[in-house]
């Protein structure tokens, strides 16, 4: 499943890679492109993982940006 992710906080390209790390850690999680100038996260996920939505918003948020859905 692809979803796209809006952001608040995520000023620049150097906080963009810290929420691809951060995201790219997250168990089920094939692959994330985050877009500063967009300010969203473009996320590829196993829909199938338990819990896994949740855990790409704390992860994203873990990095000081705020996942608005």
């Amino acid at each position: 499943m692809q979803k796209k992710i809006y952001v608040t906080g995520m000023d620049d390209d150097a906080a963009a890679a810290k929420v691809d790390a951060a995201v790219k850690a997250v168990a089920g999680v094939t692959n994330v492109v985050s877009t500063a100038a967009k300010c969203q996260v473009c996320v590829d996920f196993d829909e199938e993982t338990a819990g896994i939505e949740d855990a790409i918003n704390a992860a994203i948020n873990s990095t000081g940006v705020i996942a608005l859905g």
